[in-house]
């Protein structure tokens, strides 16, 4: 559950699409079930926004890497010589061949920390033409005529950016504003909890049979909590009520004497130092889109990366982030914690595997969105805005809509 509000009530003139519904229409069917439109939704949104393909903590000397699938894309990121991570596609230039073969990949996705480290350079395992740490041409065997042409011949790169301890990566390089630009402030107002310096303590990762958005659509609103989570409820009374009087600014309070996402709603752990009143007892979180969910408490951190692999299919990955001071404990134990998301996070898995079912219905053509369901429009109107698509004011709730919106907005089903 996302716990930051997006804002006032931004409904389209054209919300029910002519219907006198007095509701937002949600994305349309398509938008969720449809293969094109997911191959579309990958080159226009997954390849050229800053996608979070892991943690950086793990690259720490020159040569290590991570690989990551994005949307069906390997790429790897790489600690430079000079410092700096880069990013390239996992690609030799000779031939195409994989310069990390998929059997030697340990995917970010898959587990924490580095998949392997480069020593000193990245040579491809089939001619062996051999890459510096920044991606140019070094050798290519019995080919001195390349000498003249190493530049041209780089490895094609991904641009690469961190920000809180997580990698992003871009694989349309320069294809948009730099992720300063995108993340706006949500670096200001997660300032205390130091991101940068917390370390994974625990990993828990899910194969959701659902679209991607659909997830971050979940995430992203409290509506469901009272019917879907009675435990979270229970220890934070306001998402009870539909979530639509919270104060999600100022954060959720815990029931009295809790204060954090536990099943006792404490913990042995001391909070993270520098927090506020505020942020040591109550609930914060941010939703980076495309594929960034954070939810913060006083003692851990529960980051979600999404990973979508089909209109109906995407990988779900929470790292629990802790202070390396409570990790170097000996009695340091994250299962508290662990224990309980992963009860809420199998909650929201299966919420979301149902809606995914129905949307299938050849009576489904688009859902509506109640008030506080306000932050969900977000990530459609995120989704529109990149794909160019108007579907609140064209009326494409039927079949024979949507076939004619493809047509005129280039949404393909």
């Amino acid at each position: 559950m996302r716990t930051r509000k997006a804002g006032p009530d931004r409904r389209a003139p054209g919300a029910g699409a002519g219907t006198g519904i007095p509701l937002e229409l949600s994305l349309p069917k398509a938008s969720f079930t449809s293969e094109a439109e997911f191959r579309r939704e990958r080159d226009a949104i997954l390849f050229t926004d800053w996608f979070c393909v892991g943690r950086s903590a793990g690259l720490a000397a020159a040569g290590d890497y991570i690989t990551a699938d994005v949307a069906g894309e390997s790429i790897i990121v790489v600690r430079g010589d000079g410092g700096a991570l880069k990013g390239f596609y996992n690609l030799c230039r000779h031939r195409g061949s994989r310069l990390v073969p998929p059997e030697d990949c340990e995917p970010a996705a898959v587990r924490p920390g580095p998949s392997g480290c480069f020593a000193g350079s990245i040579r491809c395992p089939y001619h062996a033409w051999t890459y510096g740490l920044d991606g140019t041409l070094r050798s290519a065997p019995f080919l001195p005529d390349l000498r003249g042409h190493r530049a041209a011949l780089s490895l094609h790169s991904v641009d690469v950016d961190t920000w809180g301890g997580f990698v992003f990566a871009r694989l349309e390089p320069a294809a948009g504003p730099s992720l300063s630009e995108t993340l706006g402030g949500i670096p200001a107002r997660v300032a205390a909890y130091q991101l940068s310096a917390l370390r994974t303590g625990a990993r828990l990762r899910y194969q959701v049979a659902a679209n991607w958005k659909v997830v971050l659509e979940n995430y992203n609103e409290c509506y469901h909590c009272g019917p879907v989570h009675p435990e979270l409820c229970e220890l934070v009374p306001e998402f009870a009520r539909a979530g639509g009087d919270v104060d999600w600014e100022s954060g959720v309070p815990h029931r009295d004497g809790a204060y954090t996402f536990t099943a006792t709603g404490t913990t042995s752990r001391l909070p993270f130092p520098g927090l506020s009143e505020p942020e040591r007892t109550r609930h914060f979180g941010e939703l980076v889109l495309p594929n960034l969910m954070i939810s913060l408490s006083a003692d851990h951190v529960a980051a979600f990366t999404v990973w979508p692999e089909s209109a109906g299919r995407t990988t779900v990955v929470c790292d629990f982030l802790f202070h390396p001071d409570e990790m170097a404990k000996p009695d340091f134990d994250p299962g508290d914690a662990v224990t309980f998301w992963d009860m809420v996070n199998r909650q929201d898995w299966l919420i979301c595997e149902r809606v995914q079912d129905g949307m299938t219905s050849r009576r489904f053509t688009a859902g509506y969105l109640a008030p506080m369901e306000e932050p969900s429009a977000d990530v459609g109107r995120y989704v529109a805005a990149r794909l160019d698509i108007d579907w609140q004011s064209t009326g494409a709730i039927t079949e024979e809509g949507l076939a004619h919106d493809a047509t005129q907005s280039r949404f393909c089903g």
